[in-house]
């Protein structure tokens, strides 16, 4: 993998198969609706459009997502530990099959986002009614 940044590029709908993008930077990139089978280890994204994009069995260890859309976006199958995840929208996102280790999400819409068909909202809402 190059060491410059994709920056502004669209790369929407591509694919992107056994790929080697660890430390990889996404800056202004619209990914709309790729799919991504890749080592993407410590990758960043920021002001990414990622909306409707998959993830399956990727390793996002480390990554870091800043002011990116994650709307409608299907993570399946991946380690996601450590990953950060600042000023984002992740309505609709849904997680299946991952490692959550150490995960930090702030400032985000979580609105309809799953976790193993969970929806987020009603973890909350049971954290909250046993008085934490």
């Amino acid at each position: 993998m190059p060491a410059d940044p994709f920056d502004g590029d669209d790369l929407s709908g591509r694919h992107f198969q056994r790929a080697k993008m660890a430390g990889a930077h996404f800056d202004g990139v619209d990914l709309t609706g790729a799919r991504f089978f890749a080592v993407l280890h410590g990758a960043h994204f920021t002001d990414t459009n990622l909306s409707a994009a998959r993830f399956d069995d990727v390793n996002l260890s480390g990554a870091g997502f800043d002011n990116v859309n994650l709307s409608g976006v299907s993570v399946n199958n991946a380690n996601l530990s450590g990953v950060t995840i600042t000023a984002a929208n992740l309505s609709g996102l849904q997680i299946d099959g991952a490692n959550l280790s150490g995960v930090d999400i702030r400032n985000a819409d979580l609105e309809g986002m799953r976790i193993d068909g969970v929806l987020v909202s009603d973890l909350f809402a049971a954290y909250r009614a046993k008085g934490r």
